[in-house]
C-alpha cells in the first residue's frame, strides 16, 4: 500500500512546530556572541562556547531517534519528543538573558550551562521533526513535505533574526548595562521562547500520525517487524553509504556556517559603516545588524525554496545541490571585500541559497535510502555530519584565528568561502538513486 497524498496544508502542519524552534535557534545564532561577551568572554574564548550546540546534537539527536522509532503513543510516534522539546526548550529561552542574574560569581559558568541546557532541548524538539516528514509522506510527496519545511525554518529564521530590531523601533533600548544582556534582546528571548510553544502545539494538534499496523502495511512490514529492536552498533554498522558520502558535503558546508555565526559579528565590528555618514557602526548597531545580517540570508532561501521542487525534478537533486552550495562559495567570499552596511546585504543572498539546499536536498536523497523503521535513528546519527564539523571547528576556531590569522575574524569567514566551495565539489561523488 502507498501512503495516503497529504494536502498542501497537512504537510505545513507536520513542519510549523519547526517555525518557533527556529525562531528560537535564530536568536541564538544571532545573539550568542554578544551574550557572553557581555558575561566577560572575550573573541578568542568564543568558538568554545559555541561547542555547546553541536555537542547537544551529536549526544541527543541519535538518543531521540533511536528512542521515537520505538516509540507508539495515543499521541503518536514522534510527537511526545516535540512536544516535550518544546516546553523545555521555552524556559530555557527564558532564563538565557538573566545568567549574570542568576549566578553573579560566575555569569559565564550559569550562562554556559545555560546554554548547554537549551542546545538540549532545542534538539530533542527538532530531531523528531525530519522523521515525521518521512513517516508520513510518499516518496513522491518527500522533497516537497522537506521544502515546506525548509521554507518555515528560513521564515523563523528570519523573524527571530529581526525580532531585537523590530523591539528597538517599539522603542525598547538596545543599550546593555556592562555586565548584563541589552532589553532588546532579553525581550526576543521571551518572546520568541512563547512563540516556539504556541507553533509547536499547533503541530501536536493538527497532525496524526499513522498507528504501528497502518504504518507497516505502508512501509511492507508487520507490526513485529517495526517494533524489532536493533542495537545502535549493529546500526551503525549498517550505514547507508550515501550517507557517509553527504556526510563529507555536510562537513565542508556546516563548518562554513559555524565560522560565520561565531565569526560574523567581530569580522564586521571596526568595518561596517553607515551607508549615509560613512562612519564606523557603534558596537550596539553592530550587534543589532548582525541580526539583520542573520535575517537576510534566509529570505532567499525562502524564495528559492519554491522552486526546489520543481528544478531538482527536472535536473536532479546533485546538480541542484552544488549550485545552491556554489552561491554560498560566493556569498562568502563577497563579505570579506564588503564595508557598506547595506552592501553587506548582497552576499547574504548567494549564503541564503545555500542555507536552502543545505536544509532540503541532503535529507530529500537520504530518506530514499534509509529504511522506514529506522528512520529516526538515521537521521539521529546523520545529524553527526552536522555536529563534529562543528566540534572541529569549534575546538580549533581560537587557534586559527590566534595564530594563524593574527586575530582576524575576517579572514575566517574567507576560510568559510574555501569550505564551502569545497562542499560543492565533494556533492559530485555522492551516488544519488
Amino acid at each position: 500500500m502507498k501512503k495516503p497524498k497529504l494536502s498542501f496544508w497537512q504537510i505545513w502542519n507536520l513542519s510549523f512546530g519547526f517555525l518557533g524552534v527556529q525562531i528560537g535557534y535564530s536568536l541564538q545564532n544571532s545573539n550568542t556572541s554578544t551574550i557572553f561577551e557581555s558575561l566577560g568572554a572575550d573573541v578568542s574564548q568564543l568558538s568554545y562556547f559555541w561547542l555547546a550546540a553541536p555537542i547537544a546534537g551529536l549526544i541527543i539527536q541519535p538518543i531521540v531517534g533511536l528512542f521515537s522509532d520505538e516509540t507508539w503513543t495515543r499521541l503518536g510516534r514522534r510527537i511526545p519528543f516535540i512536544l516535550g522539546g518544546a516546553v523545555i526548550s521555552a524556559v530555557a529561552l527564558a532564563l538565557m538573558p538573566n545568567a549574570s542574574l542568576l549566578l553573579t560569581l560566575a555569569p559565564l559558568a550559569m550562562g554556559a550551562c545555560i546554554l548547554l541546557f537549551m542546545d538540549l532541548s532545542f534538539n530533542v524538539t527538532m530531531q523528531p521533526f525530519r522523521a515525521l516528514v518521512a513517516d508520513m509522506l510518499d516518496d513522491s510527496q518527500k522533497t516537497k513535505g522537506y521544502v515546506v519545511q525548509t521554507f518555515l525554518i528560513n521564515l523563523g529564521a528570519v523573524a527571530g533574526a529581526v525580532l531585537p530590531l523590530i523591539l528597538t523601533r517599539f522603542g525598547v533600548s538596545e543599550e546593555a548595562v556592562p555586565g548584563q544582556v541589552s532589553e532588546h534582546i532579553a525581550w526576543s528571548y521571551y518572546i520568541g521562547g512563547a512563540i516556539l510553544l504556541l507553533t509547536v502545539l499547533v503541530t501536536t494538534f493538527r497532525t496524526r500520525e499513522y498507528p504501528p499496523e497502518e504504518f507497516a502495511r505502508y512501509n511492507d512490514e508487520t507490526p513485529e517487524e517495526m517494533r524489532e529492536k536493533t542495537s545502535f552498533v549493529e546500526l551503525i554498522r549498517h550505514t547507508p553509504k550515501v550517507m557517509l558520502q553527504l556526510g563529507v558535503v555536510q562537513f565542508f558546508s556546516w563548518a562554513a556556517l559555524f565560522l560565520m555565526w561565531t565569526y560574523l559579528k567581530s569580522a564586521i565590528t571596526g568595518v561596517a559603516v553607515n551607508h549615509q555618514t560613512g562612519e564606523l557602526l557603534s558596537e550596539g548597531e553592530v550587534q543589532t545588524w548582525v541580526g539583520v545580517l542573520n535575517g537576510i540570508y534566509p529570505i532567499p532561501a525562502c524564495i528559492a525554496s519554491f522552486f526546489l521542487t520543481g528544478v531538482a525534478s527536472r535536473w536532479g537533486n546533485k546538480p541542484v545541490y552544488a549550485l545552491c552550495l556554489l552561491s554560498g562559495a560566493a556569498g562568502f567570499a563577497g563579505l570579506c571585500f564588503t564595508s557598506d552596511q547595506y552592501a553587506l546585504m548582497l552576499p547574504m543572498v548567494g549564503i541564503g541559497i545555500a542555507w536552502a539546499g543545505i536544509l532540503a536536498m541532503p535529507y530529500s536523497i537520504l530518506s530514499r535510502a534509509v529504511e522506514a523503521r529506522r528512520m529516526g535513528v538515521y537521521m539521529g546519527i546523520f545529524n553527526f555530519t552536522i555536529t563534529i564539523p562543528q566540534i572541529i571547528v569549534g575546538l580549533t576556531g581560537g587557534v586559527i584565528v590566534e595564530h594563524l590569522f593574527g586575530s582576524s575574524a575576517s579572514a575566517m569567514i574567507g576560510l568559510a568561502a574555501a569550505f564551502m566551495f569545497l562542499a560543492a565539489i565533494s556533492v559530485l561523488f555522492v551516488r544519488d538513486r
